[in-house]
């Protein structure tokens, strides 16, 4: 991978955890599903809560998951095979889930802006899937696996280039609590 990209790919990645890291950044109560005041880190009653990051030294944080083992793959145009680097991602993030069984997780399929709405939408739910499927083949149980595909609709980065298609095409892992094993 050309050093450039590598580069883009962390920045983007950089601002993506800083961005998590604000569990209020929608204002207040956005984050309250039972309108109690407290931020809810339940699988239930229609929220899916979210551990703080942590520190990225702990390997039993957020942080570290996101950071040391990454949060995320990439895919080629209209496809939702798994690459090899990919895998290798996939792989370690299996044996961080082994080790951390308090944890579920999240799987957000994205697409890049090319394409129908309903074809990146249906694309982007085969790729959350597509990951799903390689963690239930490591160990994972699914029933610790929840996936969800945006379709187009939340690009790291807007414009019309193959820069910014590459780092939208991309499957992310978010690490929940709640959904012990």
């Amino acid at each position: 991978m050309p050093r450039f990209l590598r580069a883009l790919l962390l920045v983007a990645a950089l601002g993506s955890i800083a961005a998590c890291n604000n569990p209020n950044r929608f204002g207040a109560g956005a984050d309250d599903i039972g309108g109690g005041g407290a931020f809810d880190d339940s699988w239930g009653q229609g929220g899916i809560g979210v551990s703080p990051l942590g520190d990225p030294n702990d390997p039993t944080s957020r942080a570290f998951f996101e950071q040391r083992i990454g949060d995320r793959v990439f895919f080629v145009t209209d496809s939702s095979a798994l690459g090899a680097e990919a895998q290798d991602t996939l792989r370690a993030q299996a044996r961080w889930l082994t080790d951390n069984r308090s944890f579920g997780i999240v799987i957000e399929g994205h697409a890049d802006e090319r394409g129908t709405r309903e074809y990146n939408l249906a694309l982007s739910e085969r790729r959350a899937n597509a990951v799903r499927e390689f963690l239930v083949s490591q160990g994972i149980a699914a029933g610790r696996i929840r996936t969800i595909g945006y379709g187009k609709e939340r690009p790291v980065e807007v414009c019309p280039e193959p820069r910014c298609w590459d780092v939208n095409r991309r499957a992310v892992t978010l690490v929940t609590v709640g959904a012990g094993a």
